[in-house]
């Protein structure tokens, strides 16, 4: 259904807009920030224009670098951590960020995944966010997309809110968001939401998923921007006190990917790891060299039935005794 502002185009006028739009993005690196003001539109036009452009196929980003040949690795993963199907971006730099390779493999994962019919959980962060370029839409029929954590007041790009409604967007989608922070004050503050404020209507929605989309975060240093403002420094240092290696949507684990005993974990607002255990399909995004020891957690508490990572990451998951 068009917007208001939308519907007020002609079509030769529209096709340029996003024409323009999609230039802007994609070229020369503007916001979509940017790109409204530029324009004269407000941003949610914007996204809807750059998602209209990736459903008709008049945006494709393609990788040019050489491919190695991971097929061994990837095999030897599956084998040794029992996932169904291990994808790897090659990425040769040993302390290189391998975010956007790992977005790329993700992308094309998820345009081919995707299916009429489908309710699909998402988490959030960087690796998902970058994505979001790499996939390739499509108008899909009943399709809907669940977050599974709740949001951030300061929002930037790694807001789950953001990051899930633009996934729902390239299907066109309906979206459904966890009006909550990620993290709240108290675990009584925590149940009075989930009882009295509508929430568990999503959470139960979030058990009848047919794929989870999740990252995992490492806990070495608070350096990604979404987790300002929840988790501070003396929480950080307690965690990592109680043996925490990592998160996965906010549930903090162990090396052995164990939920440690710690009173954050009762504060966030997210789906617990059993429950998304549930889910049939487990795809689990991440990589890079912080992320190491948090990312075998992830796949040890998971069980993913899909693992999108890099060459990088992969080395060192096999490394491991």
């Amino acid at each position: 259904m068009q917007s208001a502002q939308q519907a007020s185009v002609p079509q030769s006028d529209a096709d340029r807009l996003r024409a323009r739009a999609v230039w802007l993005y994609y070229a020369e690196g503007c916001t979509q920030s940017e790109i409204a003001g530029q324009l004269g539109i407000n941003r949610v036009m914007v996204v809807r224009l750059l998602a209209d452009a990736r459903r008709r196929n008049e945006v494709r980003i393609t990788i040019a670098a050489p491919l190695g040949d991971l097929a061994g690795m990837e095999r030897a993963l599956e084998t040794r951590y029992g996932i169904g199907r291990v994808i790897l971006a090659p990425f040769a730099d040993p302390a290189g960020d391998p975010t956007k390779v790992i977005a790329a493999a993700a992308g094309n994962f998820i345009s081919s995944g995707m299916k009429s019919g489908m309710t699909v959980g998402v988490g959030w962060g960087r690796t998902l966010y970058n994505a979001l370029p790499f996939i390739t839409g499509a108008t899909l029929q009943d399709f809907r997309v669940v977050s599974l954590l709740g949001g951030i007041a300061a929002a930037r790009r790694f807001n789950p809110a953001e990051f899930a409604w633009q996934f729902a967007e390239l299907f066109q989608g309906e979206g459904f968001l966890i009006p909550a922070p990620a993290v709240v004050d108290s675990p009584e503050t925590k149940h009075a939401l989930l009882e009295r404020c509508g929430l568990a209507a999503i959470f139960e929605m979030a058990g009848q998923l047919d794929m989870a989309l999740v990252s995992c975060g490492g806990i070495s240093q608070i350096t990604t921007s979404y987790r300002t403002g929840h988790i501070t420094e003396s929480d950080r240092r307690s965690l990592v006190e109680t043996g925490a290696v990592g998160d996965v949507l906010y549930n903090f684990i162990d090396a052995q990917g164990r939920p440690v005993e710690h009173e954050v974990n009762a504060r966030a607002i997210s789906v617990q790891l059993d429950q998304l255990r549930r889910t049939p399909e487990r795809v689990l995004i991440s990589g890079g060299r912080e992320k190491h020891v948090a990312l075998r957690a992830a796949i040890l508490t998971l069980s993913p039935t899909v693992l999108i990572s890099d060459e990088q990451s992969a080395k060192a998951l096999l490394a491991e005794g």
